[in-house]
């Protein structure tokens, strides 16, 4: 959901599904559904964009809704500088952030000042939730992803707090079932991006903390800001057959240098919470023993299943409950392409 928290989430995956620590070498932005009324519309799907200047114009949000949705715009819309700390079961590290746009695409990147040297970097344009249905128009913004989450989760505004020599608002976002986390944002009062994140296992205990302890010269971005295009959905032979309510795949490319044919990888968010899914041959050197494993604060869920005639990994990762996790990767099944079966 946020950019550069949902950029270090994801960071994992990657060397998971390959059996090494790579850095990311792209993708899109996080992903967003419908577009507020008014709101950069271009009158084609190819060429929507947002206007950031529309922030600069409206007033402070009253409500949680009007808070989390103005936040998720201004991940996108303004370029800044920040030091962060990352405390989890892996422990303490530092970082340095930034967040720039350039003719309309955005570059985020995260390195780790403690440890190894490494790297992670995305470039994107704003994402959609869902891929593109037929000729149906598929919209994007973050007030689509607001919209997604109602039924979902339940938001409310707890008070103000000071962070990073900045005044804030805390939104806590609760999870409504058992099958996700909950979270707790601390929103600038000034800009709307998260000093502060909070995540909470269905039991309340605390997952991770991320917290940005410098913010240096945010800046609004002087123009606007691309949406990605309508993207057709990939026949995929396989399939989750069960996934938790308000799951759906993310219309990103997955495809990546480390990434064979063979691999196949697919994303899917309600709109806060993401997972990712990769199912491949089981052959070769880089093969997850099967059973549950821990990856930071994610968890991936390894079974070696019979699928197409063929013995093949399925991995499911993400930070959701492990139950879940183990769930989706036992629902997988597989459908030969229509043209491949039998008359």
């Amino acid at each position: 959901m946020f950019l550069l928290t949902g950029l270090l989430a994801a960071l994992p995956t990657a060397g998971l599904a390959q059996g090494e620590s790579a850095p990311a070498e792209g993708g899109a932005a996080e992903p967003a559904e419908d577009n507020p009324a008014g709101h950069g519309r271009a009158g084609n799907d190819r060429a929507e964009r947002f206007d950031c200047q529309a922030l600069s114009a409206q007033p402070a949000p009253e409500s949680a809704r009007g808070w989390l949705e103005r936040s998720l715009w201004a991940n996108h819309c303004y370029a800044f500088q920040a030091r962060a700390v990352r405390i989890g079961s892996d422990g303490v590290r530092s970082l340095a952030l930034s967040h720039d746009i350039v003719e309309g695409v955005e570059r985020e990147v995260a390195r780790f000042l403690d440890g190894p040297p490494v790297v992670f970097e995305r470039r994107g344009r704003v994402g959609r939730l869902k891929w593109a249905d037929g000729d149906g128009a598929v919209a994007a913004s973050p007030a689509g992803i607001v919209a997604h989450l109602e039924g979902l989760y339940r938001l409310r505004l707890s008070g103000e707090e000071r962070l990073a020599n900045r005044n804030t608002v805390r939104l806590d976002i609760e999870p409504l079932d058992d099958l996700r986390y909950g979270h707790r944002f601390w929103l600038d009062m000034a800009t709307g991006l998260p000093l502060k994140q909070i995540l909470l296992d269905e039991q309340g205990r605390v997952v991770e903390t991320f917290q940005i302890t410098q913010l240096n010269r945010p800046r609004l971005h002087q123009g606007a800001i691309d949406l990605d295009r309508a993207r057709p959905a990939p026949d995929d032979p396989w399939r989750p057959t069960w996934l938790p309510d308000g799951f759906t795949a993310k219309p990103v490319e997955t495809r990546s240098p480390r990434h064979n044919e063979a691999v196949g990888h697919r994303v899917y968010s309600d709109g806060l919470a993401t997972l990712s899914l990769f199912v491949e041959p089981v052959a070769g050197r880089d093969q997850l023993m099967p059973g549950l494993h821990r990856l930071g604060v994610s968890h991936a869920a390894v079974r070696h299943r019979e699928l197409g005639g063929q013995a093949r990994q399925v991995v499911v990762m993400g930070e959701l409950p492990p139950r879940v996790l183990i769930r989706v990767a036992d629902s997988v099944t597989w459908q030969a392409p229509a043209d491949d079966a039998s008359p």
